[in-house]
């Protein structure tokens, strides 16, 4: 279920992300978060005759003698369309089809994010169902499936059975199934750990909407008993017989019984599905139920009961929320990404019960396994064990793309709706997997361990706008707590003139007027005096130059990690911490370029040796590669330089090869070669048909770089060049945590790296 509070703002954790956050977010660059790009080259006139006319005649001719083959020749096959008309908007309500179009594009990104699925959105300005049903039935040749939205009941299940009923490709209404299909999986895994069998398992659903329904209909059809699914709306429960707020969706699932309350239904229950409103259940309610209970309150943005107060009515319960500050979060986001994948692969006519029960037991299954090491580590308070705590599987576990889909695509060969099987199902896992960038997840998770972990962190340059602006969002998304170095009264005023305050857990400390001026002086002292300075040297270092401030601060203890270089250039920047901090090693910088099609390319070095000797090449590809591990990736190391294996000859690739054979007697467990051009590098099929013997068995992920100069032209002309995203240069080698960010640098670029530089403090 989406976490959204009802004034429309992501709260999750201790996070809140502000209004102005939001809109400045959507607002950037270009506007929305969509943009169709091209997969074919039209750069000459034979491209275009090839695109277009006259050479698009060809599979036009084709596709009308063998419509199968439009999933060959288009886009059809991987294309989904996100409809709505706005009536049932998150938790917002009828806001109309226009203003629900920053939610669909969002669906939109999380298909491709989530499963590489490329999607439209289609906010059709109608209430009417017969309108909004001829707007869509006529869509089929355009896309592979479609992905009803936001669309209020009963309207909703009208809408979804006449679009099945008309078109032969899957029509899926994510309110109501994707939570279903979550839910049932959580239950799957809770009545195991309970020792109960769903046939005689007693269920009670409060709420009586879309999603309440489909979870209804969902477990019947997994071989829940009818009889023992008791369904309950704001007037009680659904019994047969009963005339008031009725309608023929609640009727089908109405039962005999004396029972009239939510109360009463409770009593002995074995399990309770919220779907309806804050403190609908309480914890007398819950002291009625059966021996360990098991509780989904699912109602956002504050569920049914918390986990704390059911804890403590029922300690020997399980309980999930739909909230992702609580265990067991039971998010859409497991589902339809993945249920559409495997639907689209085996060109399924339909999405039918067969497909959600295989999606359900699939994530079930997946959630009893151990958590991949970048997943686990995100964890921090959470166990993510298999157990009452963790029965619903972690969101961005690199694993649900080639699970779910896999079983649900052979669901739907088995049910006959398949209009493609997958011959190889090996195969077609890898492939899966091969569509997601592992390292964005473990970004995720970096992310999700910082939140767990709040450290202090100071922002150097803490007069600065954009700086301040970072700070309060680091604040706001419950990473930490900012301490921003500068004069109060500018920062004061510039916080003023932005219309925003500071909110509580930020810190301004003044350089000039700290009590800490003479501690951190004379600390500096000791450090430096054999250096050429004296005390007065280093008194006027700390009162006048913020970064050596903080980089006392740093390292004194005061603070766990430090963020600067807004305004300074990354060489001034880095002598002013030198100043303060020691090193670990070699000192390098370590780029992240996150392309689309390609992933997570790690590049080194981007900021620190102008022509790194052999030794130097050697430690920093050692040290790249154990990064690229912790974020997920199987490293494969090369050295770049213009020549390739000695063609032709000088003396960078000389020393690159002399980092090769350091690498070679130190036993690494990583692949590596070198040296090599960056397209043999990232050209597998390149490099096996010229280049056999290299040692690589896939497209490097770690480039190292042949001196400063080709690392800075690479990592910043790529983003301007293409649609890749690059995150750094991190920092590596310093004994404390401290990252400069490139001169200009925007908000959310500040705010990635202060992240990054808190998930270090708490590595180290």
């Amino acid at each position: 279920m989406d976490d959204v509070r009802k004034d429309g703002l992501t709260d999750t954790r201790t996070a809140r992300i502000t209004g102005e956050e939001a809109l400045a977010m959507h607002a950037e660059g270009r506007p929305g978060k969509l943009e169709i790009r091209l997969t074919k080259p039209l750069v000459t006139a034979r491209d275009l005759s090839l695109a277009y006319s006259p050479g698009v005649a060809e599979p036009c001719l084709h596709i009308h003698r063998n419509p199968a083959l439009a999933y060959d020749y288009t886009s059809k096959g991987n294309f989904v369309a996100v409809v709505s008309n706005g009536t049932a908007v998150l938790g917002l309500g009828n806001l109309g089809a226009l203003a629900s179009k920053p939610v669909m594009e969002g669906k939109v990104a999380l298909f491709k994010r989530f499963a590489d699925v490329d999607g439209i959105d289609l906010c059709l300005d109608t209430e009417d169902v017969d309108a909004f049903v001829n707007s869509v039935r006529y869509l089929g040749p355009s896309f592979g499936g479609i992905n009803l939205e936001d669309i209020k009941a009963p309207e909703c299940f009208i809408i979804e059975s006449r679009l099945r009923e008309l078109m032969d490709i899957p029509v899926f209404h994510d309110d109501q199934h994707g939570t279903a299909i979550v839910a049932a999986a959580g239950l799957i895994n809770a009545a195991h750990l309970t020792g109960r069998d769903l046939k005689t398992t007693k269920l009670v659903i409060n709420g009586a909407g879309a999603a309440a329904i489909a979870c209804a209909e969902l477990l019947k059809a997994m071989g829940m008993t009818p009889q023992n699914v008791i369904l309950c709306d704001t007037k009680g429960v659904v019994y047969r017989g009963r005339t008031e707020g009725m309608n023929q969706w609640k009727s089908a699932h109405a039962i005999d019984t004396d029972r009239r309350t939510l109360s009463q239904a409770l009593e002995g229950a074995d399990c309770f599905f919220g779907l309806s409103a804050k403190g609908a259940l309480t914890a007398e309610m819950i002291r009625a139920m059966a021996p360990a209970p098991i509780i989904f309150a699912m109602a956002n943005p504050d569920p049914e009961i918390t986990p704390d107060e059911a804890r403590a009515a029922r300690p020997d319960c399980i309980i999930a929320t739909g909230r992702s500050d609580y265990p067991n979060q039971v998010n859409n986001v497991l589902g339809f990404p993945f249920i559409f994948r495997g639907a689209l692969d085996v060109r399924a006519s339909t999405i039918n019960d067969a497909m959600k029960i295989a999606a359900a037991q699939s994530l079930a299954e997946l959630a009893r396994e151990a958590v991949p090491e970048e997943v686990a580590r995100s964890g921090a308070g959470k166990q993510l064990v298999f157990g009452p705590e963790y029965i619903i599987p972690n969101a961005f576990d690199p694993r649900l793309i080639s699970r779910v889909p896999v079983a649900v695509a052979e669901a739907a060969v088995r049910s006959g709706v398949a209009r493609k099987p997958i011959i190889d199902t090996q195969r077609y896992s890898r492939e899966l997997a091969s569509r997601l960038d592992v390292a964005a997840n473990a970004l995720e998770a970096i992310h999700e361990r910082v939140r767990e972990n709040p450290k202090r962190v100071v922002f150097a340059e803490g007069e600065d706008e954009t700086v301040i602006r970072a700070a309060i969002n680091f604040r706001n998304a419950g990473y930490g707590y900012p301490v921003l170095v500068g004069r109060e009264e500018r920062i004061n005023a510039t916080v003023a003139a932005l219309g925003v305050r500071l909110p509580d857990g930020i810190e301004i400390h003044n350089a000039r007027l700290s009590s800490q001026n003479r501690r951190y002086a004379e600390w500096l002292y000791a450090r430096k005096q054999r250096d050429g300075f004296l005390f007065r040297d280093c008194q006027r270092l700390v009162n006048q130059d913020r970064n050596v401030f903080a980089a006392c601060m740093l390292a004194m203890g005061d603070a766990d990690a430090l963020i600067t270089g807004e305004t300074r250039s990354y060489s001034a920047t880095l002598e002013g911490l030198n100043m303060a901090l020691d090193h670990e090693g070699v000192l390098f910088g370590l780029s992240m370029m996150i392309a689309r099609r390609s992933g997570t390319v790690l590049v080194a070095d981007t900021a620190i040796h102008e022509r790194p000797d052999a030794a130097t090449l050697a430690e920093i590809a050692t040290r790249s590669a154990a990064t690229a591990r912790r974020l997920g990736l199987t490293p494969r190391v090369a050295f770049l330089s213009f020549s390739t294996f000695g063609d032709p000859k000088g003396s960078i690739p000389g020393s690159i090869r002399e980092a090769v054979k350091l690498l070679d007697g130190a036993g690494v467990d990583f692949e590596y070669d070198g040296e090599m051009g960056a397209d043999v590098a990232l050209d597998a099929h390149l490099r096996a048909s010229l280049y056999p013997f290299c040692r690589l068995t896939g497209p490097a992920n770690v480039l190292v770089m042949p001196g400063l100069h080709a690392a800075h032209i690479l990592t910043k002309a790529v983003p301007h060049l293409t649609s890749a995203t690059t995150i750094g240069p991190i920092l590596m080698g310093l004994r404390k945590s401290a990252q400069i960010v490139p001169t200009g640098a925007g908000v959310n670029q500040l705010l990635d790296m202060a992240a990054l530089a808190a998930y270090q403090a708490i590595e180290k």
